[in-house]
């Protein structure tokens, strides 16, 4: 596996807009890794606590659209498949296999369209903050619009951790 501390080159990056349910981040794009943990996809709650994102879990992905607007979410395929659709109902469908993580800024929605049978996800949050799942329900917007906006961008990179390519990709957008 290369060493992308220097090349971005292999992390695929999508933006997403306030669809008006969905906030989705202002300024902060989805960050997806793809494979970059399939020769050991089962370490991946470890190495995610390793590199400083915590409070997690192993479980799947819920089956309707949600998000979190209080801290941004790591989730890394740990076995089998799964297909999403990322940021609202007209975001867009991801394919992600055993041995992929892919970063949630705060905001930004995710559905379980579909799973293999044997999925499993590991999910965490940087520096193990809480977090809470809205559904994108107008009562909850002008408060979880202010919340995303206060996430802070995390000190480490979930995969690579300190100095990884999360912390500069994502500090260059940041408005």
């Amino acid at each position: 596996m290369r060493d992308l501390r220097q090349d971005y080159s292999d992390i695929q990056s999508m933006k997403f807009q306030d669809d008006g349910v969905i906030p989705n981040h202002p300024h902060l794009p989805v960050l997806l890794y793809k494979g970059v943990w399939r020769t050991e996809p089962t370490r991946a709650e470890s190495d995610l606590n390793r590199n400083g994102w915590g409070n997690s879990w192993i479980n799947g992905v819920y089956d309707y659209h949600h998000y979190h607007s209080n801290a941004h979410e790591v989730l890394a395929v740990m076995s089998g498949f799964v297909r999403l659709i990322i940021g609202g109902e007209n975001g867009k469908k991801v394919y992600l296999e055993s041995g992929d993580v892919v970063v949630l800024p705060a905001g930004t929605g995710h559905k379980r369209l579909e799973a293999s049978p044997d999925f499993r996800i590991a999910g965490a949050y940087p520096g193990g903050m809480g977090y809470n799942t809205r559904t994108g329900k107008p009562g909850e917007r002008p408060e979880a619009l202010q919340e995303i906006l206060e996430v802070p961008v995390p000190g480490t990179d979930p995969v690579y951790g300190e100095g990884g390519p999360l912390t500069k990709l994502w500090l260059n957008r940041r408005v």
